[in-house]
C-alpha cells in the first residue's frame, strides 16, 4: 500500500460560519467552517467514545477462537495481546486475503500489525487511521502498550450524526457511485472474490432489473457456514470447498436496509446505528445507484483533519506491480495539478484489483474516490496494462471534474 501527501493547496476562505446555514460537502473548502467542524469532532475526546469492554486473543490462541469471538460480539477486528501488551490484530480482512487458513492455526501466524492511539490523540487522527488501514476499530493504549479501550467505526458515526453540518449533507454527495454487486444465482465464491479483490466486507445483491433484493457480508457467510461439520480451513467457512453448490441466495440477508439518493447523511447514520449495519445500498426509483458505508462518512471526518497537503492512498498493488508505483505517483501529481485549477483536491484513494484473466496475463480493475472542495466523485477503469489503466482512470477524474465545473457555470447562467 502506498500512502503519501501531495503539495497541492487545499483550502479557500469565504464567509463566516453560521450555525443556521445549510451545509454540503462543498462547504468543507471554507477554512473557518472546517476549523469549527474539526473542533466539534476533536472536542468529543477519545476517553468519551472508547469502549472499555472488549475481547482479545493471544498469539498462541487458534484462528477458530478469534472467529468465535467475532461471531459472538460482531467485531470484525480482534486485538492480539501478549501478557498485558498489545502486539497486533486479527480480523475478517486478514483471513479473507490469506484464503485457506487452517482453523487450528495459531493467531501468531495470521495476525497483522495494527495502528493504535492513546487518550490524548485527536479523533480526526483516529478517523484517518481507520481510512488508511481499513480498520474497523482502533485500540487505545497507555504508555506500557496495555489496551485501555477500543474506538469503533460506530463510535465515529455517532459523532458525525451529532454534528448538524454533517447531518445535512446529502447522501449523493459522498456515496460511491461505482458499485460491485452479485446476484442471488451467483455462487458464494463470486461474492467472496469481490470482497477479497476490493478489500470490502459487504456486497449488495441485485435482480435482473437492478433492484436491491439482498445484501451479503462476512457476517452472513460466517453465520451460515458456522454449523458445517468437518471444517478445517477458513476457506471451508467461506464455501471454498464447494463453490459450485453454495449460492448467494442461501446466505444473503433479504429485505436489506436502503436509503434514497437524496436523503441526508444524518438519516443514513441513524439507520446504520439503529440497525447495527455498516453499509447502505443507495436507491433511486427502486434501483441501485450507489453505496454508502461507514467508511464514506469517516473519510469525510478525516478530511477535516488539519493538513497542508493532499492525502493520497493506493492499495492493492502486489510486489510484482510496485515497480509501477513511481510512474503512477507521477501521473497522480500531473492530473491532480490539473484538477487543482478547477477544484481543490483533498484526498484521493485508489484500490487496485488484479485478475489472472488469460493464463499468465493479468487484467487490472482500478477504483478511485476523489474528495475535492466541491464534493466527492468515484470512477472505475479496467485494462490489461496497469500504468495505462491508471492514466485512463486519472484522466477520467479530470474529465468528470471539468464536466462538474461546466454544469455549475451553466446553472449560474440560468439563474441570472
Amino acid at each position: 500500500m502506498f500512502r503519501g501527501y501531495l503539495d497541492i493547496g487545499l483550502y479557500a476562505t469565504s464567509d463566516d460560519f453560521d450555525n443556521g446555514d445549510k451545509m454540503g460537502v462543498k462547504d468543507l473548502q471554507d477554512l473557518k467552517k472546517l476549523s469549527m467542524l474539526r473542533s466539534q469532532i476533536d472536542g468529543k475526546g477519545i476517553a468519551g467514545i472508547m469502549n472499555e469492554e472488549f475481547k482479545t486473543v493471544g498469539p498462541e490462541d487458534r484462528v477458530v477462537d478469534a472467529l468465535h469471538i467475532m461471531k459472538e460480539t460482531g467485531a470484525q477486528d480482534i486485538p492480539v495481546v501478549e501478557g498485558n501488551e498489545y502486539i497486533g490484530s486479527v480480523g475478517y480482512g486478514t483471513l479473507l486475503k490469506k484464503k485457506n487458513v487452517l482453523l487450528d492455526s495459531k493467531i501468531r501466524t495470521v495476525m497483522t500489525g495494527s495502528p493504535s492511539v492513546d487518550k490524548t490523540s485527536k479523533i480526526t487522527d483516529v478517523a484517518e487511521l481507520m481510512i488508511t488501514n481499513n480498520a474497523r476499530q482502533i485500540p487505545v493504549i497507555d504508555k506500557n502498550k496495555k489496551i485501555k479501550g477500543v474506538v469503533s467505526r460506530a463510535a465515529l458515526i455517532e459523532i458525525a450524526s451529532s454534528i448538524k453540518a454533517f447531518r445535512e449533507i446529502k447522501v449523493w454527495e459522498i456515496m460511491s457511485s461505482v458499485v460491485e454487486t452479485v446476484k442471488e444465482s451467483d455462487v458464494l465464491e463470486t461474492a467472496i472474490e469481490v470482497m477479497r479483490g476490493l478489500d470490502i466486507r459487504t456486497v449488495p445483491v441485485i435482480d435482473d432489473k437492478g433492484a436491491v433484493v439482498g445484501i451479503v457480508g462476512m457476517k452472513e457467510i460466517i453465520d451460515h457456514n458456522w454449523r458445517r461439520k468437518n471444517r478445517q480451513t477458513v476457506g471451508d467457512l467461506s464455501g471454498k470447498s464447494a463453490p459450485t453448490t453454495v449460492l448467494v441466495e442461501s446466505f444473503c440477508a433479504t429485505a436489506p436496509k436502503t436509503i434514497p439518493w437524496d436523503d441526508t447523511v444524518g438519516k443514513a447514520a441513524e439507520l446504520m446505528l439503529d440497525s447495527c449495519i455498516s453499509t447502505l445500498p443507495v436507491v433511486e426509483d427502486g434501483k441501485l445507484v450507489g453505496i454508502l458505508t461507514q467508511y464514506d462518512i469517516i473519510e469525510m471526518m478525516a478530511s477535516c483533519k488539519e493538513r497542508e497537503m493532499m492525502f493520497v492512498q493506493i492499495s492493492g498493488l502486489d510486489d510484482d506491480d510496485k515497480y509501477y508505483s513511481a510512474a503512477i505517483d507521477d501521473q497522480i501529481q500531473r492530473e491532480m495539478g490539473k484538477i487543482a485549477k478547477i477544484k481543490k483536491p483533498q484526498s484521493l484513494t485508489v484500490h487496485v484489483t488484479k485478475y489472472n484473466a488469460q493464463g499468465a496475463k493479468h487484467k487490472y480493475s482500478m477504483n478511485a474516490r476523489l474528495i475535492t472542495d466541491g464534493g466527492m466523485i468515484a470512477a472505475k477503469e479496467v485494462g490489461w496494462d496497469l500504468q495505462r489503466t491508471a492514466e485512463d482512470l486519472l484522466k477520467k477524474l479530470v474529465l468528470m471534474i471539468t464536466d462538474m465545473k461546466d454544469a455549475e457555470l451553466d446553472q449560474k447562467k440560468k439563474i441570472k
